[in-house]
């Protein structure tokens, strides 16, 4: 159930709106971010998964300037080094990129988190946190995407899609953690206005 086209376009026009009033240095990296749909902050994440040679999670300040020019963010050095310093909690000189994109997240209320976690609650069966792909083929109903809807797609060409997602290509380890789940979502929560149209949408997509 990715963010349909629509809602993208619209999260996209209204996120280059707000680009221009705000001077929030984290708020702006987040625009600029979903500017790109609800697959950006997700994007950005991708990219510093790559930089991050010795999967230590963490990024100094040359590798996170690097990964944003990577991903052809407009900020500069400045401004990068401001939103350094606040990720940067405890001075080391580097930062732990998982908490950075948990931030970087668009806010949800706990309403639109707990439905996303009722999604995944029902879709990990073993309970252990992490969903495997094969988990999804029996839950998933692809008859509610819009394009499968007006016949663009076809059902297997919608769970391509929809596993395309969750998963960098790469890292295809064919898992998925409650976080890659959330990050995903907030993306797509992002783009909608109204809880109740999104828990609505979250239901009908995952039978709950």
């Amino acid at each position: 159930m990715p963010g349909t086209a629509r809602h993208d376009r619209e999260m996209a026009i209204q996120a280059k709106k707000n680009l221009s009033k705000t001077t929030d240095p984290v708020e702006r990296l987040r625009l600029q971010c979903l500017a790109r749909g609800s697959a950006g902050i997700k994007g950005l994440g991708r990219v510093f998964r790559i930089m991050d040679d010795d999967n230590s999670r963490t990024l100094d300040f040359k590798e996170f300037v690097k990964g944003l020019n990577d991903y052809a963010m407009m900020i500069d050095k400045e401004e990068a080094q401001e939103i350094f310093r606040i990720f940067d909690k405890d001075g080391s000189g580097t930062i732990d990129f998982d908490e950075f994109l948990v931030t970087l997240r668009p806010p949800m209320s706990n309403a639109r988190k707990e439905i996303i976690m009722q999604a995944f609650r029902k879709l990990d069966k073993t309970g252990d946190g992490v969903i495997t792909i094969e988990d999804l083929r029996g839950v998933y109903n692809a008859k509610h995407h819009p394009k499968y809807q007006n016949g663009d797609w076809t059902e297997d060409q919608v769970f391509r899609a929809f596993l395309d997602n969750f998963d960098s290509p790469y890292d295809k380890d064919g898992k998925v953690t409650k976080d890659e789940f959330l990050n995903y979502y907030s993306g797509v929560s992002a783009s909608v206005d109204s809880d109740a149209y999104f828990i609505l949408m979250m239901k009908k997509s995952w039978k709950l």
